[in-house]
């Protein structure tokens, strides 16, 4: 499994750090975190965590835009080079990508295209994402989320879906914060 994760590590960084260095610092931090938390999932789901989050923002780099949206491109193209598939869906839905679709008018094109899976590895790859800033800096989720509003703007696209994902989002945080309490061993 570590190959996995280090060929996850190897193909974001060859998209993303020479044409999006801000966004590669945030890449590799989410990936970081999701080490971290990987207790929070099964120990055969922990591979698949930490190598979606090196992957889950593949879709901005300007070697794959297609439609513009990045969850969808980056599954996309995952797909194509024959990366793993749960992997590539994972990236395809990574932290309620689905409402974002929707916003886009490509949420039936995305449900089409990808299954998506309700588990603690989704919310963990969301707890990893939605607690890392644009600069790799660690945030509380509702710190987060202001922080995207302010960059995007109260009119834009992704603020709108960030209104609508909010709920959800928290709730995947704090399940994971939840399933990691869980896994830490109380003293005898």
């Amino acid at each position: 499994m570590a190959d996995l994760v280090d060929t996850a590590r190897e193909v974001a960084r060859h998209l993303l750090e020479t044409p999006l260095p801000r966004r590669w610092r945030h890449v590799q931090a989410v990936a970081a975190k999701a080490d971290r938390i990987s207790a929070a999932v099964p120990a055969e789901d922990r591979a698949v965590l930490v190598a979606s989050a090196w992957l889950h923002d593949v879709g901005y780099s300007p070697d794959l835009v297609d439609t513009g949206f990045h969850s969808l491109d980056g599954g996309r193209w995952l797909r194509r080079e024959r990366f793993n598939e749960r992997i590539a869906a994972l990236v395809a839905h990574h932290s309620c990508a689905w409402l974002e679709a929707e916003e886009r008018g490509l949420g039936d094109v995305l449900a089409a295209e990808f299954p998506r899976e309700e588990t603690a590895v989704t919310d963990g790859l969301c707890f990893s994402d939605m607690t890392t800033g644009p600069d790799g800096q660690d945030f509380e989720v509702l710190e987060r989320l202001a922080e995207i509003r302010s960059r995007y703007g109260p009119d834009h696209l992704v603020t709108r879906f960030i209104g609508r994902a909010e709920p959800e989002m928290v709730a995947a945080v704090r399940r994971t914060q939840e399933r990691l309490a869980g896994a830490v061993r109380q003293p005898m």
